[in-house]
């Protein structure tokens, strides 16, 4: 089968960053879907493990955390779907990545792919909509349906992929949602996902949020730079709120005051924790995505995907890895067919 991966881990502008291979299709055991990919997306993850380190792999490693494609084959132990059934998820961070014409994947991660959405259109979100839903609603102790009502939000880098899908999870739990953005396209963008107001991360938060109305906000997600924005956020915190993070931090925090003194619960989310140590909730990720598969096709929920790159190959991803390394990205960048 043809594939996408890496030996030697290398600048994106290095044509050996990623390249073209041809791999064996494996095979379906246990609880395994064999997928024929169709779709996939470029996500941060990808990114920071393609990039520059000194060792070299023995074997050519397939990157890629965002699928959508159609059963190909099952294992024995599979009961949620058969050959010919199209499925979206975002897979597994030990096993060979999407990058591939066929994959392995568990079925209790993977969710029925919502039936308004081509391919390309559902690749782009399992990751980003698994991440954004777990830790507002799982993480953090909101209720997917009515948790926000009453409540602010702040959302950091809202135009990002998580950001774009946090944001209309949250407006439609009834927060009343501020993201920032610092260009007016990425301040449109936010704006038409449904955020009530819009600052700039580049400027100082507290004077923009009390120009608004706001003195404190009652949760906020930071999407963007853990360390960056850890002081102003606890001082921005109401007593007894709740601060999201997806980002490892790049030095020690303090999480003593004003955290402490305000009770502020502090919620790490990583979204490939449940299939890394096989937790017993992991068929909670494959739920997730039935659940926004049927938001999708009922309108209340919209693909953050803003470009398709074809067909899928390494000159493309190198491409889609630079686009997502330049920050200046808005939604999610697919890529499909082979």
């Amino acid at each position: 089968m043809k594939a996408v991966a890496l030996t030697r881990y290398l600048p994106i502008d290095d044509p050996a960053a990623l390249i073209d291979v041809d791999l064996p299709v494996p095979a379906a055991a246990g609880h395994d879907l064999l997928v024929r990919v169709e779709a996939v997306s470029v996500n941060p993850v990808d990114t920071k493990l393609r990039a520059p380190k000194p060792q070299v792999e023995p074997q050519p490693r397939v990157l890629g955390f965002d699928a959508a494609g159609v059963v190909e084959a099952v294992g024995p132990e599979v009961t949620r779907f058969k050959p010919g059934d199209a499925v979206y998820y975002a897979g597994d961070v030990t096993r060979p990545g999407s990058n591939a014409q066929f994959q392995l994947v568990d079925e209790r991660l993977a969710g029925r792919k919502p039936a308004s959405l081509d391919f390309a259109q559902a690749a782009a979100l399992p990751l980003t909509t698994i991440t954004a839903w777990e830790l507002l609603f799982q993480r953090m102790p909101f209720d997917a349906q009515d948790g926000g009502t009453g409540k602010t939000l702040l959302v950091i880098a809202g135009a990002g992929g998580v950001g774009s899908i946090a944001i209309q999870l949250a407006r439609r739990a009834g927060f009343t949602v501020i993201a920032t953005a610092s260009r007016p396209q990425t301040v449109q963008w936010c704006r038409d996902l449904g955020a009530h107001h819009v600052i700039d991360h580049r400027q100082p938060l507290a004077p923009q949020l009390a120009a608004l109305g706001f003195q404190t906000v009652d949760a906020a997600i930071n999407l963007a730079d853990t360390d960056r924005y850890w002081d102003a956020l606890g001082e921005l915190l109401a007593p007894q709120g709740h601060v999201g993070l997806i980002v490892e931090p790049a030095g020690a925090l303090r999480i003593g005051d004003p955290y402490k003194a305000k009770c502020i619960g502090i919620h790490w989310e990583m979204m490939f924790a449940r299939p890394r140590f096989k937790t017993a909730d992991q068929g909670e990720q494959g739920a997730i995505l039935e659940r926004v598969a049927d938001l999708v096709d009922a309108g209340a929920l919209r693909s953050t995907h803003t470009q398709t790159l074809t067909p899928i190959n390494a000159a493309n991803l190198r491409e889609a890895h630079r686009q997502l390394e330049s920050g200046s990205t808005i939604g999610k960048l697919a890529l499909a067919g082979w």
